[in-house]
């Protein structure tokens, strides 16, 4: 688990991860991103 909740942790900005645990073992891990833009306030 840690090989892959590691590299999403280093990558991820703003967003959320979460785990996903079954009789005590976690058999899911899921990253949920957000993508913050860049507003064009000069229209």
């Amino acid at each position: 688990m840690a090989a892959h909740l590691r590299p999403m942790l280093e990558s991820i900005k703003f967003g959320s991860i979460t785990l996903v645990i079954q009789d005590g073992k976690v058999v899911q891990i899921e990253k949920n991103e957000k993508v913050r833009l860049q507003s064009n306030k000069t229209r």
